[in-house]
């Protein structure tokens, strides 16, 4: 399945490529401290080439499986962020959560914002999901604001939810119901 969509002038939104992991580990390496509180904890090898080559070819199987799917921000030839769809389930179900990140340098732009809406506009269009969810820890405030102004809406709070820097962390849970699937 071929995605592309343009979010500004100069960041275009695509489908996760494995020949993407050397360009996906220079931006986690560049943007450790920015994400390092809102992340699980990483392992050094997770910050090179070969480690994310790893991640990417678990990606792309989970897609292959329809139980994934991983698009990058691209500028020019540098990964700018990562927005991927996990646990895709069908059936009576129909749903997927959403997670994603910005480097640091793009942070204020809109730009999380528009790529959460195009991954909502590929999950109703051409997933054909009726829900998508997403958790954001109480304490960040940017990633509640874009699930908020990409129209999901907060319907729960779970305690020690996911395990973030080491700790595990309380998270603020939303949805967004989708067109009919």
């Amino acid at each position: 399945m071929r995605y592309e969509r343009q979010l500004s002038d100069t960041v275009h939104l695509r489908e996760a490529r494995v020949d993407d992991a050397a360009s996906l580990a220079a931006a986690y390496d560049r943007n450790r401290a920015h994400l390092a509180p809102w992340d699980p904890e990483r392992t050094p090898s997770f910050f090179t080439e070969h480690g994310q080559r790893s991640v990417l070819a678990g990606r792309l199987a989970s897609s292959a499986a329809g139980e994934g799917q991983s698009f990058l921000l691209i500028e020019g030839d540098e990964v700018v962020g990562g927005i991927s769809l996990n646990q895709i389930v069908r059936g009576p179900v129909q749903r997927a959560t959403v997670g994603y990140w910005l480097d640091h340098e793009h942070v204020g732009r809109g730009l999380a914002t528009t790529a959460v809406g195009a991954v909502v506009d590929f999950a109703t269009v051409t997933l054909r999901l009726h829900r998508l969810e997403a958790g954001a820890l109480p304490r960040n405030a940017a990633s509640r604001a874009v699930l908020t102004r990409s129209g999901f809406v907060e319907y729960g709070y779970a305690a020690s939810y996911l395990r973030i820097a080491g700790v595990w962390e309380d998270h603020v849970l939303y949805h967004r119901l989708l067109g009919s699937a």
